[in-house]
């Protein structure tokens, strides 16, 4: 066939099933395709199989676009007989996977760049491991990256519209511990040459047995090859494949239910196919290239790539509009390739969405990298819009003037919604016990190892250097004064070493705990901190300075969620020529619940406290023996989220943050960078809004923050002014703000992180923080006055160690500061309560309230992320010093960190989210009981307040009641 008209390059054209079925449904197949053109006549082939009769079946050619004439000569279909073991088909409900057993070998399976064959009963079975089916499986081996595995090519037995149900029995083998993930995924490939994957399922599978995968998928448009294929296991690990089967599910995917086949995509023209129809310049020119423009460049995906070029700013670029074909509340997912022209250096190229809600304007940043002259590099990301916009503009932006920005294709879907990982299974555990051999070193330097060419040797510390260890009860049962000396160290990273793969287990939290000083060579405090080599990675198990005068005990944790080919524990940080002296390091596994049954005793003393409900009134007569029930409704205690202008627009996550929490801080609105952007331009329009919301519904509110010490969080006006300049900024500044909100902020913290900056004191001098806090004071009395900070909790920075907290507060205090609060923000990976604890124990001598100010858990995997958050709240809460516990943020792409969210994007409460409510439920009082002979009825409770029902002669009475924390016996009187 050939096509005619106005056309100057190839076309599609296709051959077509149309299937009209008795339930009056249709359904569309794609039997072949090819790229025709006015040149010459080319074949088209395909075949299709038929396992039912539909009620009418049309088959037609398709393709090129209005107004091309398509010329077709020698149409032919010849039937065939198929055996009925090689089923497989489209409309019908048999499996559509051929050899789905592999009992004709691997035939038409393929291996993806790795090696796979059959074991069978007959070739023989693995050792100890027999096929699910009894029969046969596939072996995939010799894989160097997790997505290798084993594929087939099912593009002709699949259709657009009906709903597939994949199931497969798989397991693994080799050198793994523990359970794997094992994924089933679809490639698909379109007509333009770009490739896209689709999850279809997983499961966690282990050596000891058989488990099965399954999943779903459904096809919105059909792309040009559609490849199903298993893969997932780390690299090494072999993949054992059994009975493979997809099949239709019966049904037609219905309309309302969206479904993303990895070619749908909400931008017009994506891939310049059309030209530049759709798109144009945001302040430049805008071009389109076929192959090889730009001297060598050429498309990564298809035929054209687009250019802006022309540009004087960095905002400059190529644009589209996609003002009602993006919706708020909806996760969407971004993906681009793109390069530069005309420098040499990498530059940032980003993806941003321009949105113009009611009342301003905003920009989101969707998604950025370093892109290259060099290659295509790819730019991926995810948004969520909360707040009602009437428009929205996406584009291309970030090079400096003068650079050229090629883009080779963007596509924006509505994310696909993953199946959460399961809850992992973490079995023989041996917690407290050390995983390090010979850690006394009473056999030598056996299981020991110099990292690096420097030497070791065991020595014995003097007697007078322990006794300030050893009166830590804990500690007396290890050290003995034998220690490991690390001398002739060349490098930093030098010291004493110990391999633990083996010993390690996914998903454990492990603590970290080390004696360590510094020996001959230096002078002074030097970093010193236990590390560990996972595979190429370094990952931090805690830090100390230290020198040689005493021993310093280093406090860390660690937690693996990816199975590693060698974990290495080792000591270094003193810099070369120093010598380094490690005591009793120890690597064990955290016994959660355990601590879990002893800080809930904890609780019981710090946030509860007895209550004697006494009864007066014409019904306290004769009340002895009569029914009471007490339901505590609300928790005194704070418990609160960080929110923003545009989040609390969606009426979702408003009501969410209104159920569940008491108190809140304004995650940017009250930055001094967000009111006053520009010198002298005051925007309190967003903070105004906020208070007022939260004003109305009784929710407190901190401040935060009135300035912020680190100098990459200055805007740029306030970085260019020096001396009196700067000066009567920061005068400015406090008069402002807190001349305007007076009274309404119960916080404020009033320089951001100074143990992790030092801009105003830098260009003012010592006394610029303390005069802050001093005029802060007398612009707003009520309002307590907080220094704020992270890493104080979990002994992984040097910088903001509790000792160095304390040491700031002490010293603004002595210049006069009004501290009133010290906030920890929290943001931490690898909780231990022990560490926390301990934390919190040094800051409480200081006698101010500690609140939590900015807390966020990450992990990817929603149960574990639900743990490492319960540790952290249930230390928080036990702790008589700590006043509230804030959240920084709960929900889906609103957090600071990825993978630290309770609530899913689409409003799903996942395990983190159920985790938390669970605890606030712990956390309220419920008691049944009878009036005592006094006329009493006693009970212990948490702080808050309460509704009582009492059964009395004359009916049921209700009264609600106030639990304070002011005395050790409340007392409280109730006419009845």
């Amino acid at each position: 066939m050939v096509v005619h008209g106005e056309v100057h390059e190839p076309v599609g054209v296709k051959a077509t099933l149309k299937f009209e079925e008795e339930s009056s449904s249709t359904n569309y197949v794609s039997i072949a395709r090819i790229s025709a053109s006015q040149e010459c006549w080319e074949k088209m082939e395909g075949s299709f199989n038929l396992t039912t009769i539909p009620r009418r079946l049309v088959f037609y050619l398709e393709g090129p676009p209005p107004g091309v004439d398509l010329l077709i000569d020698s149409v032919a279909i010849s039937y065939k007989k198929t055996e009925k073991s090689v089923s497989s088909t489209i409309g019908g409900t048999e499996g559509i996977i051929s050899n789905y057993d592999f009992s004709k070998g691997l035939h038409p399976w393929n291996p993806i760049c790795c090696h796979a064959y059959v074991a069978s009963q007959w070739s023989g079975f693995l050792d100890g491991i027999r096929g699910n089916s009894g029969e046969n499986y596939a072996v995939v081996s010799k894989r160097t990256e997790h997505w290798q595995g084993l594929e087939q090519d099912i593009t002709n037995r699949v259709s657009t519209g009906t709903v597939y149900v994949v199931s497969a029995f798989v397991r693994v083998d080799g050198n793994v511990q523990d359970q794997v993930e094992v994924k089933g995924t679809l490639r698909l490939q379109n007509t333009d040459g770009s490739t896209h994957y689709n999850p279809v399922g997983s499961v966690l599978a282990s050596k000891e047995k058989w488990n099965k995968l399954e999943g779903s998928f459904s096809l919105t448009n059909m792309p040009k090859h559609v490849v199903f294929y298993l893969e997932g296991p780390p690299a090494g690990v072999d993949l054992i494949i059994d009975s493979v089967n997809i099949s239709c599910s019966g049904h037609k995917q219905s309309k309302e239910v969206k479904v993303t086949s990895g070619v749908e995509t909400v931008i017009k023209n994506p891939h310049f196919e059309d030209g530049l129809k759709n798109w144009s310049g945001r302040g430049c020119n805008i071009c389109r290239h076929e192959l090889a423009a730009y001297g060598n460049v050429r498309p990564l995906n298809g035929s054209y790539f687009a250019s802006a070029t022309g540009r004087v700013h960095n905002w400059h670029g190529i644009q589209q509009e996609i003002t009602g074909r993006v919706q708020r509340k909806v996760l969407y997912e971004i993906n681009s390739t793109v390069r530069i022209f005309g420098s040499a250096n990498d530059t940032e190229v980003r993806v941003t969405l321009w949105v113009q809600e009611y009342g301003r304007e905003r920009y989101v940043g969707l998604a950025k990298n370093q892109a290259s002259d060099k290659q295509w590099k790819h730019l991926k990301g995810r948004f969520l819009l909360h707040a009602p916009f009437t428009k929205a503009v996406i584009f291309i932006e970030g090079p400096p003037a003068g650079i050229d920005i090629l883009v080779d294709g963007l596509v924006l879907s509505p994310a696909r919604k993953l199946q959460a990982a399961p809850c992992p299974k973490i079995e023989n555990v041996l917690y407290g016990v050390n995983l390090l051999h010979n850690s006394a070193f009473t056999c030598g330097l056996a299981g020991w190892s110099p990292m690096g060419s420097c030497r070791l040797s065991i020595q014995t510390e003097a007697p007078h250097m322990l006794p300030s260890i050893l009166k830590d009860l804990a500690s007396q049962k290890h050290i003995s004064g034998r220690h490991i000396l690390a001398s002739n160290r060349t490098e930093v990273w030098m010291g004493p070493s110990q391999v633990i793969t083996d010993k390690l287990r996914l998903h454990v939290t492990y603590r970290v705990s080390a004696w360590v000083r510094t020996g001959s060579g230096g002078h002074g405090r030097h970093n010193v901190n236990v590390c560990l080599a996972v595979d190429n990675q370094w990952v931090n198990g805690g830090q100390v300075e230290a020198d040689g005068d005493q021993w310093y005990e280093i406090k860390g944790a660690f937690k693996l969620e990816k199975q590693p080919s060698k974990v290495t524990a080792y000591v270094q940080g003193p810099p070369p020529g120093v010598d380094l002296r490690v005591m009793d390091l120890q690597i064990y596994p955290v016994d959660r619940k355990a601590r879990f049954e002893y800080l809930k005793e904890k609780t019981d003393k710090v946030r509860k406290r007895d209550v004697v409900l006494k009864f007066q009134g014409s019904n306290a007569v004769n009340l002895l023996g009569s029914s009471v029930r007490i339901q505590q409704t609300e928790n005194s205690f704070p418990f609160g989220s960080c929110i923003a202008k545009h989040n609390i627009a969606n009426e979702d996550f408003a009501e969410f943050f209104l159920k569940n929490f008491n108190w809140a801080v304004f995650e940017n609105e009250l930055k001094w960078y967000h009111t006053e952007a520009e010198q002298g331009r005051l925007n309190y329009k967003d903070s105004d809004e906020l208070l007022e919301f939260c004003e109305k519904h009784k929710i407190q509110v901190r401040g935060h923050c009135l300035f912020w010490e680190v100098e990459d969080a200055v805007q740029p006006w306030v970085r260019s002014l020096q001396g009196h300049h700067l000066m009567a900024a920061v005068q400015n500044r406090l008069q402002s703000l807190l001349s305007r909100y007076k009274g309404r902020f119960r916080h404020h913290d009033v320089n951001n992180e100074m143990l992790h900056g030092s801009f105003y004191e830098d260009r003012l001098g010592r006394d610029i923080r303390a005069y802050m806090f001093r005029e802060a004071h007398k612009l707003d009395p009520s309002a307590v006055l907080f220094v704020n900070d992270y890493n104080v909790e979990d002994g992984c920075d040097t910088k903001s160690t509790p000792e160095k907290f304390i040491e700031q507060v002490v010293d603004l205090q002595e210049r006069g500061a009004p501290v009133g609060g010290i906030g920890v923000q929290g943001h931490i990976s690898h909780p231990v309560g022990e560490i926390i604890c301990d934390s919190l124990d040094k800051l409480a001598i200081l006698g101010l309230p500690i609140w939590i100010t900015e807390l966020d858990v990450t992990s990817e995997n929603e149960h574990l992320r639900a743990d490492d958050l319960e540790v952290f709240l249930r230390e928080a809460f036990a702790h008589s010093a700590v006043g509230g516990i804030i959240l920084w943020g709960f929900w889906e792409m609103f957090m600071f960190r990825e993978h630290a969210h309770l609530v899913d994007a689409d409003g799903t409460i996942n395990e983190a989210g159920k985790r938390y409510l669970s605890l606030k439920q712990e956390w309220l009082t419920r008691v049944n009981g009878n009036v005592n002979h006094q006329g009493e009825f006693n009970f212990r409770g948490y702080h808050g307040s309460y509704t009582m029902e009492v059964d009395t002669p004359s009916g049921k009475v209700t009264r609600s009641f106030v639990v304070d924390e002011h005395s050790p016996v409340q007392v409280i009187t109730l006419n009845i």
